[in-house]
This record gives structure tokens, C-alpha cells and sequence, in this order.
């Protein structure tokens, strides 16, 4: 029998925009709650608009609604697809994986796979993407999924916030110390440990050195890699990321591809208005 595979990924994951645009693709979004309403993730907010009134009220974030997900894949399976190959934001920061998980096990109709990326954002959205050209290639499912498994182990994320506010108040702070103080300018470089859950790297005083850390950290990971991808992520920031990106394409010249857009409003609502992101994808 011909597969006919779906990818089918959550809006915390920041795919970028090229590929959740490819046919295929079915995005479900998590909701970004006010006090006078709840709006979905990249359908009905934006990133801008989230910052434009953090001074007001920071909002809380919840998990894609359990009708949106039965609904996509209700047209997954109603537009002829045979296999589910889901990707979802890590399980330590989320309970998206195991809702997506649960209900995806409801539907015995339709072979499914769902793989915790153990990342966020754009270390997350990486994967993705590189599923969706692999599932594109034509692949067979059970390759994917074998692939999907291993890809957490050969990717980084690594994020400079200037202020971890918004982490301590959406509840997200993980391993990450909350003892650095403002008034010494400490920047923290956070990623994700094997766990998936926020930790911290390093940390710098003042801004240019956090980013210069944190772009050390990726290359050090990547230097020695002959096949990669890479992805930077911002907030409001575009013309520092603007200049992170300039430095990593001089230390780490061959990336087959490098993904560059502004981060989904979910993740601004917890890494603030100056988050920059980085992540490296390693295929050797």
C-alpha cells in the first residue's frame, strides 16, 4: 500500500514559515489566555501584539484544545492520509505531547507516530522541518519514525533572555537559577537538557557577551560536523539576531540551510520581547 504520510506538529514548535506552508502540514495552536479572553497562537495574536501589552498582562499559555486536535485529525484522515507523523514540543515543558499523544491512540483508523523533540521553538521546528523533507523524499514511515527518534540527541537549542521575568511568571523556569540578579546585568544562555527541560548554560554580564556565549555554544557543538542546519529566532530584536546570524555563517559556513524568523507569540509570552534563539541540527 502507498503511504501517504501527514506531519502534524503543535504551534509551540516554530516551524518555519516555508514548511508549514508545504502541503501536508497540519499545525494545531496552543491558546494565549487574557483576562478578557483566550486567542490562538499565531491565528488570532501575534508576537507584537503580545509584547505591546506585557506592561498590562502577561498572559498565561495552555494547550492546543482537545476539539482543535480531533478536528485536524478528523481532515487528516478525510483528505486521504494513511499515516500520522506527529512532532511535538518537549513533554517537560508541556503537557501538548501527551494531549496530542492520547488522542492520536483514539484513532486505531490511521497508523500514527508522535516524537517528543525534547526541545522548543525553533530546536523543535528544525526537526520538523527536516522530517518534512524526509517524509517528502519519500521515505517509508517506519524510517521516519526511526529517524525522528534519533533527532533529539543531534540537536541544540540555546536562547539569550535578558530577563527571566516571564519564565518565573508563566511557571516555565525549570533547572534555570532565578537568583540572577538585574542589577548585576546577568544574562543567562538557556537551553534544554536530555530531559527537555529548561537549564542554564552560561551566563554573561550584559547583552554582547550573553550572545557572543551563546553563539559559542552552537558552534562548538557544530564545528566538527560536515552536514548541518541552523535556525535563528527573535523577538523584537531583528537587527541584533540580524548580526548573530552574519557571525554564525562565518564560524559555520556549510549549514545546508539556515531558517531565520521571530518567534511564535506562545514562546514570547515566557522568554520576553528580546529573546534571540539559536538552534543547530546535526546529521553526520
Amino acid at each position: 500500500m502507498t503511504e501517504k504520510i501527514a506531519l502534524f506538529v503543535d504551534s509551540g514548535m516554530d516551524l518555519p514559515p516555508e514548511i508549514a506552508a508545504l502541503d501536508g502540514v497540519f499545525i494545531v495552536p496552543l491558546s494565549i489566555n487574557y483576562s478578557n479572553g483566550s486567542f490562538l497562537d499565531k491565528i488570532d495574536i501575534t508576537a507584537t501584539e503580545i509584547y505591546d501589552r506585557l506592561d498590562q498582562e502577561i498572559p498565561t499559555t495552555s494547550l492546543p484544545s482537545l476539539e482543535i486536535i480531533e478536528n485536524t485529525i478528523q481532515q487528516i484522515k478525510n483528505e486521504g492520509y494513511t499515516h500520522i507523523l506527529a512532532v511535538s514540543i518537549s513533554s517537560g515543558l508541556s503537557g501538548t505531547h501527551n494531549a496530542l499523544r492520547l488522542l492520536l491512540n483514539d484513532h486505531e483508523d490511521i497508523t500514527s507516530h508522535i516524537i517528543d523533540t525534547k526541545s522548543i521553538g525553533i530546536g523543535g521546528g528544525i526537526q520538523a522541518a527536516y522530517l518534512k523533507e524526509s517524509i517528502d523524499k519519500h521515505y517509508s514511515f517506519d524510517s521516519l519514525v526511526e529517524i525522528g527518534e534519533l533527532l533529539p540527541k543531534k540537536g541544540r537549542i540555546f536562547f539569550s533572555i535578558p530577563t527571566l521575568e516571564y519564565l518565573k511568571k508563566g511557571g516555565r523556569i525549570g533547572l534555570v537559577t532565578s537568583i540572577l540578579g538585574t542589577a548585576l546585568n546577568l544574562n543567562p544562555v538557556i537551553s534544554c537538557n536530555d530531559e527537555g527541560i529548561y537549564y542554564t548554560v552560561t551566563k554573561a554580564r550584559g547583552r554582547k557577551k550573553s550572545l557572543q556565549k551563546m553563539i559559542d555554544q552552537l558552534v562548538a557543538f557544530g564545528e566538527n560536523s560536515t552536514d548541518y542546519r541552523i535556525g535563528i529566532a527573535y523577538g523584537t530584536c531583528q537587527e541584533e539576531a540580524e548580526l548573530v546570524k552574519k557571525t554564525i555563517e562565518e564560524k559555520l559556513p556549510h549549514a545546508t540551510v539556515i531558517y531565520f524568523n521571530d518567534v511564535s507569540p506562545v514562546l514570547g509570552v515566557h522568554t520576553g520581547p528580546d529573546v534571540i534563539g539559536v538552534t543547530i541540527l546535526d546529521l553526520n
